[in-house]
């Protein structure tokens, strides 16, 4: 029986360590290239990854042997799930590992934002002392809005819950929802209540590039903006242009529709995203903390564990 790992990405050891437990032989190989991967996949039951590559059909394909894909994180955009699923390929990932990460590094940015927290410390460091020019807003008595009601979202709403504020939310394909922390809403009201709009979807035909001009159009007052699931789904332009109408108050992106450099760098709304004192900006590390990266493999140990019935 094939109990062979192929770990094609740099994982917490703990997965190693657990999967090895389990009876599996684990080929620990996070320089892996794509094409070295494609050459040696069929010798593999499990490929584990974070981002590295896509895993598509031709990889898929190559892996003649595969039983289950995991993915050390929370998307599953960089994995043909339907492909594998037709192929009898079980996919398993773990938001729950950096859920905690994802809602504390929003709350960051908004708090951040609210206040005017990097003008101000860049102001002082220049020998500037403005505090009318930096009068920040409460949380409290504003209405949040949170759009995807998963792991992450859940999340967020647990952890704001102590800043009196209404938290509301929106998900397409959960009904029923409502709990302690949020109460669901249709998107209707989601456009006439928001003072803040954060994002918590998956990247998906349906929601690339969804928030655009006309998305923006709808919402009845100035917005900040959140977004740290993937970038994109929002549209950097529209994100300017309400900048500059004052549709949206202030925006705190983690993600980005192009990330690194130097590509980022050479696109032609960059300059004017990065010169926006409106704008606070993190390199895709919402869900990356110390603890998350050791958390992400314990619950990808544990699924891996549920599926031991399938060798």
């Amino acid at each position: 029986m094939n109990k062979k790992i192929l770990i094609a990405d740099h994982l917490h050891p703990l997965f190693k360590e657990e999967a090895e437990k389990m009876g599996f032989e684990c080929h620990d190989m996070p320089l892996i290239s794509r094409e070295e991967t494609l050459a040696t996949i069929h010798e593999y039951a499990i490929i584990a990854i974070r981002t590295k590559f896509q895993i598509d059909a031709q990889l898929i394909d190559a892996g003649k042997n595969l039983k289950i894909i995991a993915r050390a994180g929370a998307g599953m955009d960089n994995v043909d799930e339907n492909y594998a699923h037709s192929k009898g390929i079980k996919c398993i990932n773990a938001p729950e590992g950096n859920r905690d990460a994802v809602a504390e590094h929003v709350i960051g940015m908004l708090l951040s934002l609210l206040n005017n927290l990097r003008t101000a410390d860049a102001e002082v460091r220049q020998g500037i002392w403005d505090r009318e020019g930096n009068r920040g807003w409460e949380l409290k008595g504003k209405t949040l809005a949170i759009i995807g009601y998963g792991n992450n979202g859940m999340m967020l709403a647990r952890k704001l819950s102590g800043f009196e504020l209404k938290i509301i939310a929106y998900d397409k394909y959960k009904t029923g929802f409502s709990d302690a922390f949020a109460q669901e809403v249709s998107m209707e009201q989601v456009v006439k209540e928001a003072d803040i709009l954060s994002f918590h979807i998956p990247l998906n035909r349906e929601t690339r590039q969804l928030f655009n001009d006309e998305y923006l159009f709808h919402f009845k007052k100035p917005i900040v903006l959140l977004n740290a699931s993937r970038g994109e789904i929002v549209n950097t332009k529209t994100v300017l242009k309400g900048l500059e109408s004052g549709k949206i108050y202030a925006a705190g992106l983690d993600v980005l529709e192009v990330e690194k450099f130097p590509a980022l760098a050479e696109q032609e709304w960059f300059k004017e995203l990065a010169e926006s004192k409106k704008v606070l900006l993190s390199p895709h590390i919402a869900g990356w903390t110390h603890e998350s990266y050791r958390k992400i493999s314990e619950v990808l140990a544990q699924k891996l564990q549920a599926l031991l019935s399938e060798f």
